[in-house]
């Protein structure tokens, strides 16, 4: 079965970025040979229509290989106004709380991020799922690209 993985805009900008590009460009292959099936949210498109051009060039690729999107919704909002009540993140970091949400409802298998500091972290991790839990949800798997792209059973 293949995995539906939401892509936040730090992976969509982490394929131009000497630190994750040899790690996102695996991730894209995986997607690109039909391997993975890419969500894109409202907020991901949003945050990478105001970015450089081959970064919007590349979610209108993905949007082209046909990713499936969300798109925000009130259910989404109080969900991430949760995670800020309960503070997991702050109010200005809402956008990445939103993306959590919509990932959440989307109930897809991972969300994937560059994002270290405010969503693929093991305390906001526990904190978004423990908020999760609470609102009756799933749990949601937060990982980086590199923790996905390997998938083999060597060893």
């Amino acid at each position: 079965m293949k995995l539906r993985v939401y892509l936040d805009s730090s992976v969509l900008g982490g394929a131009f970025d000497s630190e994750f590009r040899e790690d996102t460009e695996a991730l894209l292959e995986l997607i690109r040979a039909g391997e993975m099936i890419p969500v894109i949210s409202e907020v991901t498109e949003a945050e990478t229509r105001r970015a450089p051009e081959q970064i919007r060039q590349l979610l209108d690729e993905l949007f082209d290989s046909g990713a499936e999107y969300v798109q925000l919704s009130a259910g989404a909002e109080a969900l991430a106004g949760s995670y800020i009540a309960a503070g997991v993140v702050t109010q200005r970091f809402e956008a990445d709380a939103l993306h959590i949400a919509l990932a959440t409802l989307a109930r897809v298998d991972v969300l994937l991020s560059w994002n270290f500091k405010h969503i693929v972290n093991l305390r906001r991790i526990r904190g978004f799922n423990g908020v999760n839990l609470v609102c009756g949800y799933s749990m949601l798997e937060i990982r980086s690209p590199k923790e996905v792209i390997g998938g083999g059973n060597e060893g």
